[in-house]
């Protein structure tokens, strides 16, 4: 009895991590970050209400990730001097320097590539937003009816937010929850619900069933 229950034990917890590993899921997307102190910061605010001040650096990336601690930082030159060295400053404006990292094949969409990577200096008006600034060295831009951003310099070409399966990193699309939206103009990645899942229910459920033969076969030994 005990024996059968450790096979069944042993076989179900392979079936439940088979099933998560299925279920794993993730969202391909825009993430925005601050560069400051020599390091790359997720965005609090999204770019549509953040107003950076002349000198700023600010950084997009384009990929599949699980939540603002997974999602993958913007790659190439930070330096605000080489990015705005050809851009004077202006009395009225600011300028902000940007860095538009398009992700790699393996989270592009399908059939797809992205492109190079570039930096480019925004001079805009001294009141501007982010996406402002953004819009005046990186069109077209594309957004969905709920504002989140969804495509920088035509990439990609469709798609907004959508769930990706079994991907290598796991995050909600704007058209099953909105979880996506909130997150994008909030500056904070999509992150997964939380709760009980089923395989811990049925793992413990095997556990209670191993448990229950051990005391079977024990009472049967004292009166065998």
């Amino acid at each position: 009895m005990i024996r059968r229950c450790a096979v069944l034990l042993a076989t179900l917890l392979l079936a439940l991590t088979a099933t998560g590993q299925a279920h794993a899921t993730g969202y391909r997307y825009w993430s925005f970050w601050d560069h400051a102190a020599g390091r790359w910061t997720y965005a609090t605010q999204g770019p549509a209400t953040a107003r950076p001040s002349d000198g700023d650096v600010q950084g997009f990336r384009f990929s599949v990730s699980e939540d603002s601690g997974d999602a993958s930082k913007p790659r190439g030159t930070t330096s605000f001097s080489a990015i705005c060295a050809r851009t004077p400053a202006k009395e009225g404006t600011k300028r902000v320097a940007l860095v538009l990292d398009f992700g790699t094949a393996a989270d592009a969409p399908s059939g797809e590539t992205p492109p190079a990577g570039r930096t480019a200096c925004a001079r805009v008006p001294a009141d501007a937003t982010t996406a402002d600034a953004l819009a005046s060295v990186a069109k077209p831009l594309r957004y969905d009816t709920n504002a989140l951003l969804c495509a920088i310099a035509g990439y990609p070409r469709t798609g907004c937010g959508e769930q990706v399966s079994g991907g290598k990193k796991a995050t909600a699309a704007p058209g099953e929850t909105g979880k996506a939206d909130k997150a994008n103009k909030a500056g904070e990645a999509p992150k997964s619900d939380s709760g009980p899942s089923v395989g811990l229910f049925a793992g413990a459920g095997a556990v209670a069933l191993l448990g229950a033969a051990a005391v079977w076969q024990a009472r049967r030994r004292r009166h065998g």
